[in-house]
């Protein structure tokens, strides 16, 4: 490793990354792999991943006189101890405990349904952080070599990080299509330097270490992984709380478990895993049921969970409640029924109906559980299957 090599992985480690390789910028090594992926329809409605499928075959189509690819590698936790992330749910309580946006992420009270949101989304969009760090990279670079370019990258281009990632050293792509580190796990964040200088590259990994394990394949509770290292997103929980801007298809719906935006299933129970540290980040379902677009908007601006906007988190949670059937989520329900979105008013409906219909078989007497919840004459989920009915019509009607 030259000099320069040399300094360029000190100054990574200076700025927070854990991981740090150099890969030389020539065609993705899985570039046919991604064509049948997209060709299988795997892809869904991430019309970024269909369209111009070629600038994915070369990092060229980002920097046109890129020579090499320079991958870095942040682990969750450290990230999360970064920006002061909030004490997950399993933490000891606190007597002001909130979340990274401002909800409060307490166990489950006679007031509170928790939801979990994926580890990487707590607290400021990794995006921005790490495209800060790989931005002062690049200047310390050109300081260094006033004549050379390059381009900071992370998820916003089309580059199949991973494939350099492997490449550079950092680690294997596992049977759950996430980059796996011998010694760090799955937990990473990946942010690319594209730059024109003709660099020492890293040894490849060639070997991979999953072994005859399938502990990701079986736990994924919606079989999204069809195949080792092989994921149809259509099914996928972070696909569908994150990417789907529609409805979540019914047949899908009862396996969110509990997950409000994004999964880390298939890493969890990666035994590459078993000693990382980053933290699960809790919210009400309840108080996110019944958020509107200002607080939405003040609550997470400047996060990961801003991507799937109040349609995608409200509609996440409505779903989440249904499926839980507490009596308790029926009125914020009923208001949601009364939405301006029309994915929201389906999602609410849909969830009254399976609450409803729990109640009734767990107490098959009318006026026990429900008319409990109200001391009008008239029940509260009577009212709510009345506004959802209500809803229904007024849809049809448009």
């Amino acid at each position: 490793m030259g000099v320069l090599e040399e300094a360029i992985r000190e100054n990574s480690h200076a700025l927070g990354f854990s991981l740090v390789g150099i890969a030389p910028a020539s065609d993705a090594d899985s570039f046919a792999l991604y064509q049948s992926w997209v060709n299988a329809g795997f892809a869904g409605e991430m019309r970024f991943m269909v369209d111009h499928p070629e600038r994915r075959q070369h990092p060229r189509s980002i920097l046109p006189t890129v020579r090499s690819v320079i991958m870095v590698g942040m682990e969750y936790a450290q990230f999360q101890s970064d920006r002061n992330a909030s004490p997950s749910m399993s933490a000891q309580p606190k007597h002001d405990r909130t979340g990274c946006a401002g909800i409060p992420t307490q166990p489950e009270t006679e007031s509170n349904i928790p939801v979990k949101i994926s580890r990487y989304a707590v607290g400021r969009d990794y995006h921005q952080i790490l495209k800060e760090r790989l931005n002062r990279l690049l200047a310390w670079l050109k300081s260094e070599v006033p004549n050379c370019d390059g381009r900071a990258v992370v998820d916003t281009a089309p580059l199949l990080e991973r494939d350099f990632a492997r490449r550079a050293g950092l680690g294997w792509i596992g049977k759950n299509a996430m980059l796996i580190n011998k010694r760090l796990g799955s937990y990473l964040f990946l942010g690319a330097l594209l730059t024109t200088l003709e660099l020492t590259p890293d040894s490849p990994q060639v070997a991979t270490h999953c072994g005859t394990c399938t502990a990701c394949l079986t736990a994924c509770p919606t079989s999204a992984l069809v195949e080792p290292g092989r994921l149809d997103a259509r099914r996928c929980i972070s696909y569908l709380t994150i990417e789907l801007r529609g409805p979540i298809p019914q047949d899908l719906r009862a396996d969110l478990d509990g997950w409000l935006f994004g999964c880390d299933v298939c890493q969890e129970v990666c035994p590459w895993n078993r000693h990382a540290t980053a933290d699960v980040e809790w919210f009400d379902a309840l108080q996110i049921v019944q958020l509107d677009e200002e607080t939405f908007q003040r609550q997470f601006r400047g996060t990961a969970l801003q991507r799937t906007k109040r349609q995608g988190l409200v509609r996440n949670a409505a779903v989440i409640l249904g499926e839980r059937g507490d009596l308790r989520a029926l009125e914020p329900l009923r208001k949601c029924c009364q939405d301006s979105d029309p994915v929201i008013r389906e999602a609410a409906r849909w969830a009254i109906q399976q609450i409803v219909e729990r109640s009734n078989r767990l107490s098959p007497t009318p006026t026990s559980a429900h008319s409990a919840l109200s001391s009008k004459p008239e029940s509260s989920s009577e009212r709510c299957l009345e506004a959802a009915d209500s809803s229904r019509k007024c849809d049809q009607n448009l």
